[in-house]
This record gives structure tokens, C-alpha cells and sequence, in this order.
């Protein structure tokens, strides 16, 4: 098998599955329970979060685990709102965010609050100044992500952030960085709400974690119940998911620069390789993250290119996996043209990934082109 599929999730290392294992089999101890074995349990989840939260850049008291990220994305939105119910019931986010982030929107709209929706131009691109333009004195939130799932676009967090506290110091800016982990440090981001999840970095499905910075005034609880989390977030600790997130941060941190370095070669390598196939376009935008390569085989619809390549073993997606083969937000708001976005698919890279497998891919996908014709 060739998986070039990361944005979706990432490979779980042995040493990963062994550290949940640890957990499984012989640490099941409830944290919350006061005998030796679920305090012992409790100190356990603690030097956890702190792996975590170094990886990122943050107090481990800034950090809470979550389900995943969507639950992350719906609370850092509640969370904020609530914050600034007196400000405002308006929030800026844009028409190419995560499912996670859209639909919540779209329950707020219902509840009376008042969207904008920014939309990329044809390459993809964000551009601060036109986030800054949409803010208003009683805007409550904006919510962009920093890393765009599909087409790989890095948005200006950053720069929004420090314009904020120019424009609107109670605005709160809360960005999904889900695919943007160990690209930065929240500190020097900015955001007051930044979403991260395990299963992009070779974690665990089923944990995720949202960070809080000093802004947010005692993040009002998603969910109600027994306290864990210090109060914020109810629910029996996922320990087990939480080593393995921990361990999945610790076999990144030390390799950050290795791992960006050869993710950089990655893309610049399939870049060349794919543009050998005739009428292939490559989506680009300004800045790019560069494990995610979104390109178009115009008039090939993008599901028949993934089960033709997946028939042969080789893991690609047409967009994000969430998607579950609907058409794709994020296209749609490119407007690129009908045959173009047809034929959109997104090939995306990891520690692993080698320059055989890239050479594999492109040879499927070349011979997928010269031996169908375009349908559209």
C-alpha cells in the first residue's frame, strides 16, 4: 500500500500503539479516584498535558483535552461567544473552514447571530486585510483556520491577531490549527483559541485538545457533568488516547526541522513529477503548508481518480475525508471552472513518505489520464 493520504490521519507508530497499550493493560485507573491507582493516574495525565503543551508552546494549564478536534472547534466558538455576550452577536469565519467550524456557524445563524463569510479568491488565499475589513465594533469572534485541510493554503493568524488589537481588543480570534501542528507556537501566533488533534501527527483517533490563552476568561464548559479538566470539560479522562497523544508530540518535537525539511523536498519532488502529466494544474496559493498538494486533472471527476488509484493500492483523497463524497466546500468557493473543479484531488505527506511512492503515484495517475477519456 502507498498512503498519501496524512491530512486525513496519520500512520500510528509502534511506539505509540505501545504506550496506549501500557494504559490499556495495567494504568486503567480512573483519575478521578482517590486511592493510589487513580491518583497515580491523575499525576500520570498531568505530565501528559505538559508534553503536550510544551510541543505547543503553552502552560499546561492552558491546554484541555477534548474528544477530537470538532469538539475543540464547537467549544472554542461557544466558549467565545459566551465571553463576549455583551459585545456582540457578530463573527467573521470564512467559506473554506472545516466542516466543524461551518456547521457551527450555521447553528448560530439559526440562533440569530449575524455571519460573515470570507471567501478565498482562485488560489485560495486569505488575505489579513480583508479579515481586518470585516470586523466591526460588535464582533464577538472570528475563527480561521490556520492551515487549510484541502488545498494546503496557510491563512494569516498572526497578522489578523495583531490587528485585532488595533481594530477590536474584545474580539477573540480562535483558529483550527488541526493540520498545522508543530508549524508553530501559540504564543507567537496570537490566537486566543487554537484547536489541535492527535490522529493528524500519528496519535490516536478520538483525542483532540483546544488551548486558551490568557484572554479567555474561564472558558464557559461544552459539556456538563463531573468537573474533569478542572472544571471545563465533564467527562472520564480518555487516558489511554491522551498517552498516546503525548507520545505522538514527544517523537515529533525533537525532529521538527528534520521533519519540515523533508516535507519540503516531498512536494517540491511530487510537484515536478505531476506537472509531467499532460493538462494537470497545480492549486496554488502564496504561502503553502508543505505537506498538502492539492492539483486538478481537469475533466477526470476527482472519486473516479481516487477508486481507480485505490484499486492499485495508492491512498489519495478527492478533499477532506469528512466530506464522506460530497462535493467540497472549499472548491466551490474557488469558482474555479467547471472541469477544473471536477477534477480536484489532494495528495498529502508525512515522516514517512518516500520519493518511490510520489514516483508510483504519478505513474498511476499518468496512466489513468492517457487511458480514459475526460468525462465533463
Amino acid at each position: 500500500m502507498i498512503y498519501l493520504d496524512y491530512a486525513a490521519t496519520a500512520p500510528v507508530p509502534q511506539a505509540v500503539a505501545d504506550a496506549m497499550y501500557e494504559v490499556l493493560a495495567g494504568q486503567f485507573g480512573n483519575p478521578s479516584s482517590q486511592y493510589p491507582l487513580g491518583l497515580e493516574m491523575k499525576k500520570r495525565v498531568e505530565l501528559w498535558r505538559r508534553t503536550v503543551a510544551e510541543a505547543l508552546g503553552c502552560e499546561p494549564k492552558q491546554l484541555f483535552f477534548t474528544s477530537c478536534g470538532t469538539e475543540a472547534d464547537n467549544w472554542a466558538i461557544r466558549a467565545a461567544l459566551w465571553q463576549n455576550r455583551h459585545l456582540g452577536r457578530h463573527v467573521v469565519t470564512t467559506a473554506v473552514e472545516h466542516s466543524a467550524v461551518l456547521e457551527s456557524c450555521k447553528w448560530l445563524e439559526r440562533e440569530g447571530y449575524e455571519l460573515t463569510y470570507l471567501a478565498p479568491d482562485q488560489n485560495g488565499d486569505i488575505q489579513a486585510e480583508q479579515v481586518l475589513a470585516a470586523v466591526r465594533p460588535d464582533t464577538a469572534l472570528v475563527s480561521m483556520m490556520l492551515v487549510n485541510n484541502e488545498l494546503g493554503n496557510l491563512y494569516p493568524v498572526r497578522p489578523v491577531a495583531q490587528g485585532l488589537a488595533e481594530k477590536n481588543p474584545r474580539t477573540l480570534l480562535h483558529t483550527d490549527a488541526v493540520q498545522g501542528f508543530g508549524l508553530f507556537s501559540v504564543k507567537r501566533l496570537g490566537a486566543d483559541l487554537v484547536t489541535v488533534s492527535a490522529h493528524k501527527i500519528g496519535g490516536p483517533k478520538g483525542i483532540g485538545a483546544l488551548y486558551a490563552g490568557p484572554r479567555v476568561k474561564s472558558p464557559k464548559p461544552l459539556l456538563a457533568g463531573g468537573g474533569q479538566e478542572s472544571g471545563f470539560r465533564s467527562g472520564t479522562e480518555a487516558t489511554a488516547q491522551i498517552a498516546g497523544f503525548a507520545k505522538a508530540a514527544e517523537l515529533r518535537m525533537g525532529r521538527q526541522m528534520d521533519i519540515a525539511d523533508h516535507l519540503a523536498g516531498l512536494r517540491t519532488y511530487a510537484i515536478q513529477r505531476l506537472l509531467e502529466i499532460p493538462d494537470l494544474q497545480i492549486l496554488n496559493g502564496a504561502a503553502q503548508a508543505s505537506h498538502i498538494l492539492a492539483v486538478s486533472l481537469p475533466g477526470w471527476p476527482s472519486q473516479n481518480i481516487v477508486n481507480d488509484l485505490g484499486g492499485q493500492g495508492i491512498c489519495i483523497s478527492a478533499g477532506s475525508a469528512c466530506h464522506q463524497g460530497k462535493p467540497s466546500h472549499v472548491v466551490a468557493a474557488l469558482r474555479l471552472p467547471k472541469r477544473t473543479a471536477s477534477g480536484v484531488i489532494r495528495l498529502s505527506f508525512g515522516p514517512e513518505t518516500t520519493r518511490e511512492e510520489i514516483d508510483d503515484c504519478a505513474g498511476a495517475l499518468r496512466r489513468h489520464h492517457d487511458q480514459r477519456m475526460p468525462m465533463l
